[in-house]
């Protein structure tokens, strides 16, 4: 299976820095919803090329209320990128809205990813990934394109066949 790019949106305005990325996949809805929500799919590919999950590290509590945390580690230097979260919205199969921080921010003050999976004909997934509370853009190197690597590795790993 394979994954179609679709032209992104990076918006910052005045008031909330913000980017959106959207994502069409060879899978059905129920598979990347899968992916997003299971402890063992999502240490596939939570993380950009050149980045591992530290051992241990990842937890998946998809209710809303739950809480998600894993740690980043750089495959080159071992530095490390605590994550931590709660969900705040979990609509199965579609719709998935949780802050986005570090172990003992503020979940009420953190930026807040919204997913959105869309069934497309064919078997095929629209993915809108939405981040309020940060900027972004392709190229920067840094949180837009780490999240893109992501994407890269999650239509992978939807291409070895997941189950739910």
């Amino acid at each position: 299976m394979t994954d179609q790019r679709t032209p992104v949106t990076a918006t910052t305005d005045t008031q909330t820095a913000q980017f959106t990325i959207t994502r069409i996949f060879d899978a059905p809805r129920e598979l990347v919803w899968h992916a997003w929500t299971e402890r063992a799919d999502a240490s596939e590919w939570w993380h950009p090329r050149g980045i591992s999950i530290k051992p241990g590290s990842l937890a998946v509590d998809a209710r809303v209320g739950g809480r998600y945390a894993d740690t980043m580690v750089n495959d080159v230097d071992g530095s490390e990128y605590p994550t931590a979260g709660v969900y705040r919205e979990v609509v199965e199969p579609e719709r998935l809205v949780f802050a986005w921080a570090s172990p003992g921010d503020d979940d009420a003050t953190a930026p807040v990813i919204t997913v959105t999976l869309r069934e497309l004909a064919g078997g095929r997934t629209e993915m809108l990934f939405h981040l309020l509370g940060w900027e972004g853009r392709p190229g920067d190197e840094n949180v837009y394109d780490g999240w893109d690597s992501a994407f890269d590795l999650l239509a992978e790993h939807l291409a070895g066949g997941v189950t739910p």
